[in-house]
């Protein structure tokens, strides 16, 4: 591989490991006869298929990643491989090639998300920035929004329409609520309340007589009389004061409780 050649390869592996995607290197290592690619050869494939470079294209290149992807499931952390090319993969050639395959898995940081951008997520958001978390905060107030810390772990999004994007939220992230009151706390949490079973976490900012309400509005909304006890409100754990920066910090230690009662990576 030439030397322009290996400086797209390494790009392209920190293009994927940048996007926590976990892939598998396939490197061509030996040849015997004829081949449809030289040693050194390289290729990067991720669950989705081939994402960069070639071993050989055609039947050799597509055993390579249907191996590939077998790794990716079985999180097998390497294989070497010896094929004839016409005996194990078909080809009219009659060479042999060799492959090493070495699997990067990426370490995916839990998905935070925070309706909301006052006072208590203007705190809440600087911490999580400290952790090895990805956090998306959601408001309609750009003014609130443009007070967030920069930091290359955090999304914005400024919208009028919350409950909208819920959907479009990842399995397994951690929802927060702490938006400008209850008119537009409860559409939100109507809607991640639905689909509650995706969520390792919910939380609503608010005093019990807010939960109580809450309830009571979710029970109006058609939500099961079970869903009432899968989310937290008050959120956080039970200490410190009513000052932002104390409610912050409690529920940062509610949501590292719960990842680590789940058993989820740090």
């Amino acid at each position: 591989m030439s030397r322009l050649n290996f400086e797209d390869y390494l790009s392209a592996v920190k293009t994927l490991q940048e996007a926590g995607k976990t892939f598998v290197s396939v490197t061509l290592v030996n040849q015997q006869g004829s081949s449809p690619q030289e040693v050194g050869a390289r290729a990067l494939i991720s669950a989705q298929g081939l994402e960069f470079g070639t071993v050989g294209g055609g039947k050799v290149e597509k055993r390579a990643i249907e191996e590939a992807q077998k790794m990716i499931q079985a999180q097998t952390p390497h294989l070497y491989a010896d094929w004839n090319l016409q005996k194990d993969i078909g080809m009219t050639c009659g060479g042999v090639v060799s492959f090493f395959f070495e699997l990067h898995e990426q370490n995916h940081p839990f998905s935070i998300y925070v309706f909301g951008a006052g006072h208590i997520a203007q705190e809440f958001v600087r911490m999580l920035t400290l952790l090895d978390c990805r956090i998306t905060c959601i408001d309609p107030r750009q003014e609130w929004v443009d007070r967030l810390p920069k930091s290359s772990k955090l999304k914005t999004l400024c919208t009028d329409n919350m409950p909208a994007l819920v959907s479009s939220i990842p399995d397994k992230a951690y929802i927060t609520l702490m938006t400008m009151g209850h008119g537009t706390d409860l559409p939100v949490l109507v809607e991640v309340m639905k689909q509650r079973d995706r969520f390792t976490y919910v939380g609503n900012v608010g005093s019990d007589q807010k939960a109580r309400r809450l309830k009571q509005d979710l029970l109006n909304a058609g939500l099961p009389q079970e869903s009432l006890t899968r989310f937290f409100c008050p959120m956080g754990e039970n200490f410190g004061t009513n000052s932002p920066v104390e409610i912050a910090f409690s529920i940062v230690a509610q949501i590292l409780k719960t990842r680590d009662q789940n058993n989820e990576p740090a």
